[in-house]
């Protein structure tokens, strides 16, 4: 197994000549070209994981420095076991350990192919399956007999559960907590919808570096889904977060995004 220096998404061997997760519109490869790296090698090198607890049932897993694209995995934890949400590139025995030590793990989840991360290696170290939406499947760079599909829900556990909304991917999900944020619900989005530096608005694009925009039919279609769901708190991929009346910061959002790309504003550009 060898891992994309760039997106830290795992691949089996023999290697492709260039990471399809990042030779894709929504990625990109660095100028010198593509590099690889594996567990081995980033231990070799001093990396770790930061181990952050965020709420009651909540764990926040970091990569010091960062690997790939960088993003943060959450555990959720609830009575029947946990789910590792938008697992990270790298992982090491002591996490691992401290995962395990909530208890038993459902399930490996991302919210898109982006944040794959080394989720059968994640996997097969918490003896869990990997979740992954069946749109997305071509998207898989390492199989493995612990990979389930799902189509457009997949209930982890009770009041846990995941839900595709599509945009960034086809396959994009969300993760819906309801014991999360005191009760109140907690979505889990990766950058299906993305919390905002300014922590009062949320973003919708199909590429968050290369700046390719959704339509306004896709974003309304996203926020219309989402708005039947309940959930006060919102967090991304980053663990960027929107701490409180998330359902009303997406539908917000989404109008103020729908205007935008559909001219209702250009006379102020």
């Amino acid at each position: 197994m060898r891992i994309c220096a760039t997106c830290a998404v795992e691949y089996d061997e023999p290697l492709p000549a260039l990471c399809p997760i990042c030779a894709d519109e929504r990625q990109w490869v660095p100028a010198d070209g593509q590099h690889w790296t594996d567990l081995d090698v980033l231990r070799a090198a001093g990396q770790r994981l930061i181990w952050t607890e965020r709420e009651p049932g909540l764990v926040s897993i970091a990569t010091d420095p960062s690997v790939g694209i960088g993003q943060t995995a959450q555990l959720v934890v609830t009575p029947a076991g946990s789910l590792l949400w938008d697992p990270t590139g790298y992982l090491d025995d002591a996490t691992v350990a401290k995962v395990l030590a909530r208890g038993p793990v459902l399930a490996v989840a991302a919210s898109h192919p982006h944040m794959f991360g080394v989720q059968v290696e994640w996997a097969r170290a918490l003896d869990a399956e990997v979740l992954v939406c069946e749109l997305d499947r071509e998207w898989l760079g390492r199989t493995d007999d612990r990979v389930r599909f799902y189509s457009d829900r997949h209930d982890v556990a009770d009041g846990l559960v995941l839900h595709r909304v599509g945009g960034h991917f086809a396959g994009s999900a969300v993760a819906l907590w309801s014991a999360g944020a005191g009760g109140r619900g907690l979505l889990l989005t990766g950058d299906t919808i993305f919390p905002n530096p300014d922590r009062s608005s949320v973003g919708f694009l199909r590429s968050y570096p290369n700046k390719i925009p959704l339509s306004a039919g896709v974003v309304e279609r996203i926020a219309t889904q989402l708005g039947g769901l309940d959930f006060d708190r919102i967090i991304g991929n980053f663990g960027n977060t929107i701490a409180a009346d998330g359902q009303r910061v997406l539908r917000r959002s989404a109008d103020r995004h729908i205007a935008w790309v559909r001219g209702d504003f250009d006379r102020l550009t």
